[in-house]
Formats: C-alpha cells, structure tokens, sequence
C-alpha cells in the first residue's frame, strides 16, 4: 500500500517574485508621516536614516554617517 510520489512543481508553475519595494523619497515624507513632513529639507537626510536602520537590523553603530549628516542638517536649520 504504497502512496506514488508526490510530484513537485514544476518551475513554470512557481508565482513571480514579488518587485522590490519602492525607494524612500521627498514625497512620500510628505504623503505619509506629518512628523517627517516637519523636518522639510531634513526629510530626505532622516528617510536615508530609517533605510539605514532597516537594512542594519536598527544597528546605530553602522549608520553613524547617516546620524551625523541629519545633525548636521537640523543645526543648520536652526539657524
């Protein structure tokens, strides 16, 4: 009483992967969160931040440049 194999499926039957997420730009900051809308010519500088964080698994460390350039960007509209 043996079962047949199953058979696995052939390659043209697997979906399509999915696309690549969209990239991060000035106007999704302004579509989708008030709080980076704020930031105005920062936003981009802090999007790059988040990327960052995401693609390091929140590792700090490893996006210092990103850190210090948004910093920078908010001492300078500061002044």
């Amino acid at each position: 009483m043996d079962k047949p194999p199953k058979s696995s499926p052939s390659p043209t039957h697997l979906p399509p992967p999915s696309p690549p997420p969209p990239e991060l730009h000035q106007s999704d900051a302004d579509e989708d969160d008030e709080n980076v809308k704020q930031l105005r010519e920062c936003s981009s500088v802090y999007l790059s931040l988040q990327d960052c964080l995401v693609n390091t698994n929140r590792n700090w460390k490893s996006c210092q440049k990103e850190v210090q350039a948004l910093k920078q960007c908010s001492q300078g509209m500061k002044k």
